[in-house]
């Protein structure tokens, strides 16, 4: 679900959708790290003015927290 939406919010940001890429690893039963692989030319849009926009997916992941459980890291790369 957060994957799904972490996707499609990273696509409408960046100016090249096709290369954003999102991958998620279960580190163990209560955390996951989520990487967002987006072209050089998008991470500072996906990272926003003063980390604004990252701060935001990663309130949106801590509100899945208290619904399921897990705890959620979120990192911007770049292909």
């Amino acid at each position: 679900m957060i994957i799904n939406f972490i996707q499609n919010y990273a696509k409408l940001i960046v100016a090249v959708p096709e290369d954003v890429v999102v991958t998620k690893e279960q580190i163990d039963e209560n955390f996951v790290e989520i990487t967002i692989s987006v072209n050089s030319v998008d991470i500072g849009k996906l990272i926003g003015k003063n980390g604004n926009m990252i701060n935001a997916l990663k309130t949106i992941a801590n509100g899945c927290k208290a619904k399921d459980g897990i705890s959620y890291k979120i990192q911007v790369v770049t292909k």
